[in-house]
């Protein structure tokens, strides 16, 4: 087979004869009579990078240890009081709970209100259960003295430590509230996350009204301003955001743990039925790939009746109007749409249309598309510890995630205490607006300022949060580059490792009598004795190239309120040319371990070689790789489709017949889509998994089958190593047959 392979007709039958010519991409691979399969006299390959990575991957452990010796994760947990001290924990022990003196000047930091804001904040034992105000216990004791117990039961409990723990002091009320010392209010409140917010809008009819103490005394704050409902849901908004996510977050969990057992099930399932159609493709390959296409085909067939069938059924209704659209959570309200039901039937339909042309033009090489997926599958049959192969990289993934995980929040918890200091002129002002206060930048500015200084500054300088060391933000930056630097290693361990022993199936001239032993576990050593650094070599590209992408996200984000148009069309075009170089470096980088995986030479050699089989057999590239890709992408995405609805109709009850078998096993739910939704991310998980090394022993068999054609010529002394299938539809034929164990 010459160089000029890529001006072959529809049948495989090379125009240019089998004469070896140079040209722009590069000589055919030529002829090797001492070859069958994967080389074992080879050599270490991009020693630089390899031990650039191993001093790079040990930097993680470097930071995990400093990041576990300086943080306290427990800080991202519990709130913190004034002084930095943890409620709940430590010196705070039995105090869960932060009370907060004046929550009108939680209005002024607007979101940094989750962390704190600028009033005297303490731990206490339990959110107040009342409405109170100094104001009715200062003029009382004005008429008949100091009442300690009174003071005691009221008000000691929120003041600072040193009156909570001694439980007297000899100042009067208005100066106890003047100097700081205890709240001048409070009202009726509930813990959200470890913090006391009001709980009392939702029975205020009036939210602009003066709230009023039990005896009808109004609520002042110590500059004598009025609390009003409208006023305490300014300070608090922010925090309240979390209360529904919370409220959520229980129901969702509460269904997770009544219906974790069939969740197992269901995944289990997902296991059983993805294997059963790997095994079912070992012998009929063909009939399941065509049954998947046109079970693809009547999928869609049948949503776009029936959602056109929904449409005009409800064409005429006009209770419900598209103009009339509110956001709800509340899927009936949208299923009674027929502008839903339109935007469905015109997505389907559009699918379905794409499809059919698919198949109508590329008819042909679908049929080379599934006689690469059956050699596969007997590639995998031979092979079948390649269906375990996808657990050894999720688990090393998984590990990484967990050690980047744990590592990242050891450094956000190893910070420093924050303080933020009042705008002194305005502190005496009533706080009823959060946005126009934010929009003037009056009230609040974040300083530098130290709360034990004897100056004026010093008396109204509180705590806010714990804020980040300025080193740690490199920090995360090198964890982030070596997450993706190391998660890239790992995936490309496991398609370098899978394309050695899909290779030495190739390669075997008599199958499986030529097929070596272990072939999966002598390509995983060859990976960890020989190829390491072009395995880190290939990942550090692609590690480069995301986080630049990630800084680029960075910078759009802090564009968005910018007027500065030309910026932003060249940071998106940046965005777009990262994107697609992100996808042809992946493309390339996988072609190049398989090269690496056969002939064992570093990964420039073999980039470049992969990159010219493939500019000189585009065609077949652009058509038959992408033809098996799709069929695979159908393959799980009817898995998925099977048994998340499967899992739809067993948790919805919708099939009556159904529902009377499977009363007694569904539990009662708060939203029943949660294990439904669950089960089928699982499923997609798993099918991904198993049909990932379909996918790799498809691009492995392909690139073989291209250099199958220009090696070799079908005569005596260089017949074709590809199966009967391949030459039927190519039209070539050894001279002396081999025989295959089909």
């Amino acid at each position: 087979m010459g160089g000029k392979v890529e001006n072959s007709d529809d049948n495989g039958n090379a125009k240019g004869g089998t004469e070896e010519k140079k040209d722009k991409y590069g000589d055919a691979m030529k002829y090797d009579p001492s070859f069958n399969g994967p080389i074992k006299n080879r050599g270490c390959t991009d020693i630089i990078c390899c031990c650039l990575f191993i001093i790079c991957f040990l930097g993680m452990f470097v930071v995990g240890y400093f990041a576990y010796i300086h943080g306290d994760p427990i800080r991202l947990i519990y709130p913190s009081d004034s002084e930095g001290n943890l409620c709940g924990t430590g010196s705070q022990a039995g105090k869960p709970n932060l009370f907060f003196f004046d929550l009108l000047d939680c209005a002024k930091v607007g979101l940094a209100a989750i962390n704190g804001c600028p009033t005297t904040q303490v731990c206490v034992k339990k959110c107040p259960s009342k409405y109170w105000t100094y104001l009715t216990l200062y003029a009382t004791e004005t008429a008949s003295g100091t009442d300690q117990a009174k003071r005691q039961s009221d008000i000691y409990p929120f003041c600072t430590y040193a009156i909570q723990n001694s439980g007297q002091s000899t100042k009067t009320m208005k100066q106890l509230v003047q100097d700081g010392d205890c709240p001048s209010y409070y009202v009726k409140a509930d813990p959200l996350v470890g913090r006391c917010i009001p709980s009392i809008f939702s029975t205020l009819i009036n939210k602009t009204a003066t709230l009023l103490a039990e005896n009808n005394t109004a609520l002042v704050d110590k500059y004598g301003n009025a609390v009003s409902g409208t006023g305490l849901e300014s300070g608090t908004k922010y925090l309240t955001y979390i209360l529904n996510a919370q409220e959520y977050g229980e129901k969702i969990l509460a269904d997770v743990r009544a219906s974790w057992w069939l969740i197992l099930i269901g995944l289990a399932m997902s296991c059983v039925l993805a294997f059963i159609w790997i095994v079912i493709m070992r012998w009929i390959a063909g009939i399941m790939v065509w049954f998947t296409i046109f079970a693809f085909i009547a999928l869609f067939a049948f949503s776009t009746y029936y959602t056109f069938t929904k449409y005009v059924a409800l064409k005429d209704n006009t209770d419900t109007s598209f103009s009339d659209l509110s956001i709800t959570t509340n899927l009936d309200y949208y299923t009674n749409l027929k502008e839903t039901w339109l935007a469905i039937g015109i997505i389907s339909a559009t699918i379905l249309g794409i499809t059919l042309l698919i198949i109508l033009f590329l008819r042909q090489r679908i049929l080379i598309a599934v006689a690469i997926i059956k050699e596969a599958s007997r590639g995998v049959s031979k092979m079948m510890f390649t269906l375990l192969w996808p657990l050894i990289p999720f688990v090393l993934q998984l590990i990484l995630l967990c050690y980047w995980g744990a590592t990242a929040l050891f450094l956000a918890s190893s910070n420093i205490k924050e303080y933020a200091e009042a705008n002194a002129t305005n502190l005496n002002t009533s706080i009823m607006n959060a946005t126009v206060a934010q929009e003037t930048n009056l009230l609040v500015k974040v300083t530098g300022c130290d709360p034990n200084a004897n100056d004026t500054l010093g008396t109204i300088c509180n705590f806010v949060k714990y804020g980040k060391e300025e080193y740690t933000i490199y920090l995360q930056f090198y964890m982030l580059f070596m997450l993706f630097w190391v998660m890239n290693f790992i995936i490309a361990l496991g398609q370098m490792t899978l394309a050695g022993a899909f290779a030495s199936y190739y390669w075997a001239f008599t199958k499986p009598d030529d097929i070596p032993a272990f072939p999966v576990s002598a390509s995983l050593w060859r990976c960890f004795r020989y190829h390491l650094g072009s395995l880190a070599f290939g990942s550090l590209i692609i590690a480069i190239i995301q986080i630049i992408r990630v800084i680029l996200e960075y910078v759009d984000n802090k564009l968005k309120g910018s007027e500065n148009e030309i910026a932003k069309f060249f940071l998106k075009c940046l965005k777009c040319l990262f994107w697609c170089l992100e996808k042809f470096m992946k493309f390339l980088n996988k072609n190049a371990y398989i090269l690496i995986a056969v002939y064992g030479k570093n990964f420039c050699v073999s980039a470049k070689d992969a990159f010219f089989l493939i500019m000189r057999n585009i065609v077949r590239v652009a058509v038959i790789d992408k033809v098996a890709d799709f069929v695979l992408l159908i393959s799980k995405l009817v898995i998925v489709a099977a048994v998340g609805v499967l899992a739809f109709y067993f948790f919805s009850n919708e099939i009556p017949v159904v529902a009377e078998v499977t009363a007694d096993y569904v539990p009662s739910l708060n939203f029943y889509l949660v294990p439904v939704i669950i089960i089928t991310i699982g499923c997609y998980v798993i099918a991904a998994g198993f049909f990932s090394v379909y996918g790799m022993g498809v691009d492995t068999l392909f690139l073989c089958f291209l250099e199958d054609l220009e090696k070799h010529d079908g005569s005596a002394e260089k017949p074709y190593y590809m199966n009967k299938d391949l030459k039927g539809i190519l039209g070539k034929k050894n001279k002396v047959e081999k025989k295959d164990d089909d």
